[in-house]
């Protein structure tokens, strides 16, 4: 899979800090670039230990390029799965 320069310079800093609408207001909150293992499949994705809503969580994953993942959910951006962040 093409990434984009920016999933790609996330990747190799290990994090990276977004605006995030949580609870009606705006936050900067830090998510850390973790290895998920499903079964025989291990992809990256970003995560977060708060919550945060379902929708937001995808906008997040979509603006950037990689799966999401906070408390309450995780998100892959539109036409994507865990297969195509596999070996980053």
């Amino acid at each position: 899979m093409n990434l984009s320069n920016e999933a790609q310079s996330i990747l190799k800093r290990g994090e990276v800090k977004l605006r995030v609408v949580r609870s009606g207001m705006f936050q900067q909150m830090t998510f850390k670039v973790k290895r998920v293992t499903h079964g025989n499949i291990t992809y990256v994705e970003l995560h977060t230990e708060r919550q945060i809503d379902l929708s937001e969580l995808s906008r997040i994953a979509n603006e950037v390029g990689l799966p999401a993942e906070s408390q309450n959910g995780r998100a892959f951006p539109k036409g994507t799965s865990a297969e195509n962040f596999q070996n980053l």
